[in-house]
């Protein structure tokens, strides 16, 4: 299958899920606004997610896609069947103990992702009941990433790619349809994620059972596979935990913060998840198992042109939407959200960490393409030490970064004595969590770029320039037209829904138009867009 045509595929799925997911948040914006209540929400999603990511899509896929890749295209289908057997049962059984553990401990995890709920006794209960509710979603997701997995290397993209579908359908349900019935409204929340992973690994199964791969899961600890994919996981793991350990970290901080930081933080991130989501994360999907079958067939050729065309996307993508998420940041959150509960003023603050997350948007995606290039040969170990790197810094920018913001904007009231208090209570440092990350990002994308150049397995700079640079100048230009047009646009937060959302598409297609015209103009090499040729 082309790599444009699996791209599109899987970035199409994820632009519906996307695209559901702001429907979503925008519901539970209007309904539950920002506080306290919504903050302990978004802490018991974010700890299932944070195992998830860690295990399921963190190191277990990357240690299993290439073990998998190369039994797929290596040996027999009874073999490649064996390994997904045995795989399956012991992931299962893994995943019950972490299951039973997250929810047997539910107040020490409260504690460590968000010791700031301490001091408030009702949201600290809150936040442990919706986690013990939360908690088995990533049993159910962590098989959906098995499944997934299976389904991008023997090349059916589309299923994997809309399954995070169910997942907004079933919270935009409980919140409209079951808040009304409990007690605590946000509790519904809480189930309908429970209830989207169920239906997210069941949507799964058909299509493996079409496939002839559907896990029969047995515990063949000593099979080869699976010791091959517990050894790559060590590495993976810790490079996984790093990336995790980095957002443990920005929550403990936010949760220590003024009230609402925390979902000001998550509406922020939601929003660049968007074109992370759509292209970036379907970029890495894509070409981890393109990659991972080149090498094993010892395509060198082939491998670079997969990594230069990987690159190039990222430019061409990535630089426009770093442009428009922090030219647009409050445009798009008064358009998106600023109703009933979620006020002006939250739209505000969130804006300052979408502008500030919006700059570490291209090394972010790039670090999609350039990770994938060690993993696909089995070198975890590479990734992992830059991602311990980049915590380090990440760790050190954040206290710096909101430190100097609150000096920022409270410098005439600074002290000695009571410095920590100021910059805690001061609305609006949340965006130095944000502006960190943007600093580590860059950071990362630079040190695997120097790890595949160290290594020979980067494609050459005349490869990537004449992109490059067209995207730089368009990018600018962009910038440029939408430096004026917000003031005229967006003069009134009291607009109707409508009419903000309109302003805000006429803002999205005059920066839309002006990028595309200034690539159209400089000639554009198309030709270097289109899927590698090499066989």
């Amino acid at each position: 299958m082309a790599l444009i045509r699996a791209t599109g595929i899987v970035g199409s799925g994820t632009l519906l899920s996307r695209v559901l997911g702001f429907v979503r948040d925008m519901v539970i914006a209007r309904i539950f606004g920002a506080g306290d209540a919504t903050d302990a929400y978004f802490v018991a999603f974010r700890i299932p997610n944070f195992f998830r990511r860690l295990f399921a899509e963190g190191s277990f896929s990357l240690a299993f896609v290439p073990v998998f890749a190369e039994h797929y295209r290596n040996r027999g289908h009874e073999e490649l069947r064996r390994l997904v057997d045995a795989v399956s049962g012991a992931l299962i059984a893994a995943l019950l103990v972490m299951t039973v553990l997250g929810m047997w401990g539910a107040a020490w995890f409260i504690s460590i992702f968000a010791p700031g709920f301490a001091d408030n006794a009702s949201q600290f209960l809150l936040a442990q009941d919706l986690l013990r509710v939360t908690f088995p979603y990533l049993f159910f997701i962590s098989l959906t990433a098995l499944a997934g997995g299976i389904l991008n290397t023997m090349g059916r993209f589309f299923v994997p790619a809309v399954t995070p579908v169910l997942l907004n359908v079933s919270l935009i349900a409980a919140a409209l349809l079951g808040a009304p019935h409990f007690d605590e409204p946000i509790v519904a929340l809480a189930w309908g994620i429970f209830f989207a992973g169920v239906a997210q690994f069941a949507l799964q199964l058909p299509v493996l059972w079409k496939l002839k791969v559907l896990p029969r899961p047995n515990w063949r600890w000593g099979h080869s596979g699976v010791k091959r994919v517990a050894k790559l996981m060590v590495p993976t793991l810790l490079g996984s935990s790093v990336a995790q350990i980095n957002l443990l970290f920005d929550t403990l901080l936010a949760s220590l913060l003024i009230s609402g930081s925390v979902t000001w933080l998550y509406y922020a991130d939601r929003l660049l998840e968007f074109p992370l989501g759509v292209f970036g994360v379907a970029l890495g999907t894509v070409i981890l198992p393109t990659l991972s079958k080149r090498v094993a067939a010892g395509e060198r050729e082939a491998e670079l042109a997969t990594l230069a065309w990987a690159l190039r996307w990222s430019f061409l993508i990535a630089l426009p939407a770093s442009v428009g998420l922090a030219m647009l940041a409050e445009p798009i959150l008064l358009a998106l959200f600023a109703y009933d509960a979620f006020a002006a003023s939250d739209a505000h603050f969130a804006a300052w960490a979408l502008s500030a997350y919006a700059l570490g948007l291209p090394a972010f995606i790039v670090i999609k393409a350039l990770a994938p290039s060690f993993y696909a040969r089995q070198d975890t170990k590479t990734p992992v030490k830059i991602a311990v790197m980049a915590m380090a810094l990440n760790m050190v920018l954040n206290v710096l970064f909101i430190t100097l913001i609150a000096w920022r904007l409270n410098g005439a009231e600074w002290s000695g004595s009571g410095w920590l208090a100021l910059v805690m209570q001061s609305p609006g440092v949340h965006a130095g969590l944000a502006l960190a990350s943007a600093g580590s990002g860059w950071f990362n994308a630079a040190m695997l770029w120097r790890g595949v150049c160290q290594q020979e397995r980067a494609p050459e700079i005349s490869r990537l320039l004449p992109i490059l640079w067209r995207c730089l100048l368009a990018s600018g230009v962009m910038a440029l037209v939408l430096a004026v047009l917000p003031n005229a646009w967006f003069p009134v937060v009291e607009m109707p829904a409508w009419q903000r959302v309109l302003s805000l598409v006429g803002l999205v297609l005059c920066g839309a138009l002006s990028y595309g015209s200034v690539l159209l103009l400089s000639r554009i090499p198309l030709t270097q867009l289109r899927s590698p040729r090499v066989t």
